[in-house]
């Protein structure tokens, strides 16, 4: 780890691999498909396969969203998918409404249910969730068959209308295929977005994600909502293409068949949700001259499918991607990081930190019992004291990990005490790790761009911009500070443990905190990494930022720290100055193992 090294090279500007990719050209590939769809003569058969993969893709780029970008399992795709169905059905066969507001009801609908289910199960997370989504599917099927009044029960629903301009089979296909390159090009650019971003970060460490300003359980449930949606929408469009449904079509089975599809082809990008539905469809009718002969076309397909699952754990679509990375790498940049900007000091409260008598109990065991200290603004206060001795659940309780079992904290002199871990990051609580938490499958500057998205916008846009722009800047500032920008477009893979510790503090620092918290920055760091650490420190200080360390290091806490706080099983023992702190009898005896004299001062 360096402070000051800035000898890596940038990223080496590569041409992308298609010439002129983008917006247009990608546009002008969906006109030429619309036109094939429109105007090729394909028989009756061809265009059955082609609108059933269009739709179901649709139905799988949901998956993308929910699984790919936001790693929580859904089992019930099938579900969103009927409801979507059945809504066309029902509304133009029975109700005799316009395929547009049929489509547009069972979209709705499927969202409904999706954000529903998603805020009452996702708490749950893991099998749990898994369960309760198979539970879900298994419901819908049933009322599909058993409500006879409504759904026509096992018979279907029959005689379902196309919307007036596309009721032949080659205009319904363009309808289907425009209807899939809108949904694709969306979700293609949903990562790069701030919701994307934040279903990104989710996915890779649910903690660090809460403390760096991101509402958990809220990007949670937008995800799960958001793949009900498409799922209504694909099947919304099946009925259409088919004109017919029933039960049988949106079992659980076919539930699985969607996750297949997002498995085998990749399911962290829509691509590979296309290469995925293409050939789980495509390669049982392309196996069906082998039906004459028992068993082989089984064996065929599902050896298939387990060669692609055992050599390619990323999809196909990941497997590709690893050799065409090289020449997709974007660019580096052509200018100059700006300059770090920081807030200026709040005068609302003398203090930035206030503490009084928290206590934090698990049980029988008083982990925190009854700690009070203020954290002057400005200044770098440490707060030490033997292992075990209570300062990392401290610092869980002040970041809002741990709900407090009593006691008050206040921020800048706002109670922040009933606030969740990302209300006090859009407060301005900054906090790092001591085992590092940071979002592994992005890129450093990814990383530092979801810290600085808990700013103001408005004062972003004062000091850098406006929009993305004045987010990439405070990002590659942050960077730059740490002495990393010109890795920033690096994966975070690629860093020593020393740089990943800095992007964890350039993570913090891009969100212009009140109060950084650092949990053991110099935990792992060889002797000259922590004599780059300290400097860093002192130029963070130097900004006028509060902070708030936890180290085991003496000469770095003594180093840096005007004011230190001493704990020992739970309770503190010392509180003032550094250099008294340091001399006093009873931190002497902490460490040295012998019985402390307990200061019950406020």
């Amino acid at each position: 780890m360096s402070a000051t090294v800035q000898t890596a090279k940038p990223a080496p500007v590569r041409r992308p691999l298609v010439p002129g990719a983008g917006p247009l050209a990608y546009l002008a590939v969906v006109g030429l498909a619309m036109l094939a769809a429109v105007f090729v003569p394909f028989d009756d058969y061809i265009l059955h396969i082609l609108v059933e993969s269009t739709t179901y893709a649709i139905a799988v780029f949901g998956l993308t969203v929910v699984l790919g970008l936001c790693g929580q399992i859904n089992l019930a795709q099938a579900a969103f998918f009927g409801l979507g169905a059945y809504a066309v059905g029902l509304g133009t066969a029975d109700l005799h409404w316009s395929f547009w507001l049929a489509l547009a009801l069972g979209a709705g609908v499927a969202l409904l249910m999706g954000a529903f289910l998603g805020m009452s199960t996702l708490r749950l997370g893991g099998h749990y969730l898994a369960m309760v989504t198979i539970s879900f599917q298994q419901i819908l099927t049933l009322v599909m068959i058993n409500w006879i009044p409504v759904t026509h029960g096992p018979d279907g629903i029959g005689n379902i209308a196309r919307p007036a301009l596309f009721t032949s089979g080659h205009g319904y296909l363009g309808l289907c295929v425009v209807a899939l390159a809108l949904v694709g090009y969306l979700v293609w650019r949903l990562p790069e977005t701030k919701l994307g971003r934040s279903m990104r970060a989710v996915r890779d460490n649910e903690l660090a994600a809460s403390v760096s300003g991101i509402d958990v359980y809220r990007i949670k449930v937008a995800a799960f909502a958001l793949c009900a949606l498409l799922g209504g929408i694909g099947g919304g469009l099946f009925a259409g293409g088919f004109a017919y449904v029933s039960p049988d079509q949106f079992s659980f089975a076919e539930s699985i068949v969607f996750l297949t599809m997002a498995l085998l082809g990749g399911v962290a990008s829509p691509i590979g949700a296309l290469i995925g539905t293409a050939l789980l469809i495509v390669l049982p009718e392309t196996l069906r001259f082998l039906k004459s002969v028992p068993g082989l076309y089984l064996a065929i397909y599902g050896l298939a499918v387990i060669l692609i699952i055992r050599f390619m754990p990323d999809g196909i679509w990941g497997f590709l991607q690893a050799y065409l990375r090289r020449y997709l790498m974007p660019p580096g940049f052509t200018q100059d990081a700006p300059e770090l900007v920081l807030a200026p000091a709040k005068l609302e409260a003398p203090s930035a930190l206030e503490a009084k008598g928290l206590s934090k109990h698990f049980g029988g065991l008083k982990a925190v019992d009854g700690v009070s200290f203020a954290v002057r603004r400005g200044s770098v206060h440490a707060l030490i004291g033997p292992n075990g001795s209570g300062k990392t659940t401290t610092l869980n309780v002040l970041s809002g990990l741990y709900t407090p079992t009593t006691g008050k904290i206040a921020l800048d002199g706002h109670d922040i005490t009933a606030l969740p871990p990302h209300a006090r990051a859009a407060a301005g609580l900054g906090r790092t790790f001591q085992n590092i938490r940071l979002f592994r499958s992005m890129s450093a500057l990814d990383n530092v761009v979801i810290g600085a998205e808990r700013q103001r916008n408005d004062f972003l846009a004062h000091h850098l911009g406006d929009g993305h722009a004045a987010l990439i800047g405070q990002a590659r500032a942050a960077l730059d500070f740490v002495g990393l920008e010109a890795r920033a477009r690096d994966p975070i893979t690629s860093f020593s443990y020393g740089h990943q510790r800095l992007i964890e503090i350039a993570r913090a620092l891009a969100g212009n905190p009140t109060l950084l918290l650092l949990d053991e920055p110099a935990a792992g760091l060889n002797s000259t990494e922590k004599l780059e650490l300290r400097g860093l420190l002192k130029r963070i200080a130097a900004k006028g930022l509060t902070i708030l360390i936890i180290d085991h290091d003496m000469a770095l806490v003594s180093d840096v720290a005007e004011h230190i706080t001493v704990l020992n099983f739970g309770r503190r023992i010392a509180d003032g100055m550094a250099a008294e702190v340091l001399r006093n009898p009873d931190v002497i005896a902490a460490y040295l193992g012998a019985e402390p004299d307990v200061d019950h001062r406020p």
